[in-house]
């Protein structure tokens, strides 16, 4: 009897080491910001080669959420850190309640005359499931399913360095703990 027990703890010992290995593994691989590729929502594509080396706020966006109104928020965020190497980059996404059916056009005027932003801001992309931009199968690769948007104005902060440091649902809003965050990436060496 002891012996089946030793197998078994053996076993689940086995498990919880393999697994608690691959779950280190979470958030571990950095993006290659010279690998992605963006088209703005003006059209032309994103620098984001220019993103190396700096934080990134990256949201995915929609205008006729109730969320919506967190686009001040981040319009705000924008100005604050814009010139301390934070990047906020906004990615409307027609996957949530159809809440973005504009196109670029309709999307960069809606949201330069209601909120003021001059952020940048990616044209309309899937950013959920199998059919996702590269950028968010690469953050689901390193959040897993609870870091991945599962509804507008989902929340990933990206550090200096190219790793996830967090996530932060739209229910989470713009609140201190975001901001604390932000400190923290922005004042850590790239």
């Amino acid at each position: 009897m002891n012996f089946v027990r030793m197998l078994v703890f053996a076993a689940v010992g086995a498990l919880l080491s393999a697994v608690g290995s691959a779950w280190a593994q979470v958030g571990r691989q950095p993006i290659d910001w010279s690998e992605v590729s963006l088209e703005s929502i003006g059209g032309g594509p994103l620098p984001t080669a220019d993103y190396k080396g700096r934080a990134v706020l990256l949201v995915n966006t929609a205008s006729l959420c109730g969320f919506t109104g967190q686009y001040l928020g981040l319009q705000e965020i924008w100005r604050h850190y814009k010139d301390r190497d934070l990047i906020v980059l906004g990615v409307p996404s027609n996957d949530f309640g159809g809440q973005e059916p504009g196109t670029r056009e309709e999307i960069k005027r809606f949201c330069e005359a209601t909120f003021d932003v001059t952020f940048p801001m990616a044209d309309k992309q899937v950013v959920s499931g199998p059919d996702a931009h590269p950028l968010y199968r690469w953050a689901a690769d390193q959040t897993g399913k609870l870091g991945t948007p599962n509804w507008n104005f989902h929340k990933i902060l990206i550090g200096r360095d190219g790793r996830i440091i967090d996530w932060f649902s739209a229910a989470g809003g713009m609140g201190p703990k975001l901001e604390r965050a932000i400190e923290a990436a922005i004042a850590a060496k790239p």
